[in-house]
């Protein structure tokens, strides 16, 4: 009977320092599964400041570039408004030459 007790009571010592053991095991586990987790969110949080500044960076080139835009279309305009000047100005003075040309031209009555 001693052999027996002796049995079960080597047998509960064993359980109750094996779930201690694992109580131990699962408690480092879920500290480094934290760590991991923290980790993965300071990593997450970099890569967001990242897009986030790649973002204000693209924003600003697209306001510049359409700015630029802008300052063409108006020079354009202005080219546009001054070749219509030049060529209202010169328009008659070409065909008054055209006209002196044929008079000139001693062939030009045919």
């Amino acid at each position: 009977m001693s052999r027996t007790m002796l049995l079960v009571f080597l047998s509960l010592v064993l359980i109750i320092t094996s779930q201690f053991e694992w109580r131990q095991q699962l408690v480092s586990d879920i500290d480094s599964s934290n760590a991991v987790t923290q980790k993965q969110q300071q990593i997450s949080k970099r890569e967001e400041t990242v897009k986030e500044k790649i973002i204000l960076s693209q924003e600003k080139s697209i306001f510049r570039l359409n700015e630029l835009v802008r300052t063409l279309r108006q020079q354009l305009l202005q080219c546009r408004c001054s070749n219509e000047t030049k060529n209202s100005t010169f328009g008659p003075l070409t065909e008054h030459v055209i006209e002196l040309e044929r008079l000139a031209d001693p062939g030009g009555l045919g």
